[in-house]
């Protein structure tokens, strides 16, 4: 008797180790998926917050250019205000097109693309890019580790139990194949 009590003990332990293993790697990729979505997040407000002062730069140019530059204030509005991944891919779309927007009026304009002011704030905002290119690309990452181990045994089952729900991918949004109509921006 005194060797089946020990068995099912040992059974138990065993069982309650794997589960509390499993809870705890969700636990730490859910967490991860967290980081990398702040981490984007703040790539994305770096970028935001750089926008009005390149706005500014330009409009002390090309005055005349006001549908193109409310065009790209409009873009960062939508993606300060979204909450979701699902949102933030769009707005950050959004903010790309209309920033290739501004690119195309600076053409028009050489003295401003010698402009140090201009200059420097192209060179925050290139760089800026490739933070979030990075940040999105991190994020991505996080949520295939994560969901990964949501669809496996026994994190599925675990998973389902305890309220461990996917997460979402920063994936590009339909328009983002699409090129703008840059013609379009001009003639406005």
């Amino acid at each position: 008797m005194k060797k089946i009590l020990a068995i099912i003990g040992i059974v138990i332990l065993i069982l309650a180790g794997g589960l509390a293993v499993s809870y705890n790697g969700l636990a730490g990729s859910r967490e991860s998926v967290e980081t990398a979505q702040a981490d984007v997040d703040t790539m994305l407000q770096r970028r935001a917050d750089l926008i009005p002062n390149l706005v500014s730069t330009v409009k002390s140019y090309a005055k005349h250019e006001t549908e193109v530059f409310d065009k790209v204030l409009e873009a960062r509005s939508q993606l300060m205000d979204a909450y979701t991944m699902e949102e933030k891919a769009e707005a950050d779309q959004q903010v790309e097109s209309a920033l290739n927007g501004l690119k195309v009026v600076v053409e028009n304009y050489p003295e401003l693309k010698s402009d140090t002011t201009y200059v420097s704030l192209m060179d925050e905002l290139s760089g800026s890019e490739n933070r979030i290119s990075v940040a999105r690309k991190d994020y991505n990452d996080a949520v295939k580790t994560y969901n990964t181990k949501l669809v496996k045994f026994p994190g599925n089952i675990l998973g389902s139990a305890l309220g461990f729900e996917k997460a979402a991918y920063f994936e590009a949004s339909a328009s983002a194949s699409e090129n703008p109509d840059v013609g379009e921006l001009l003639a406005e």
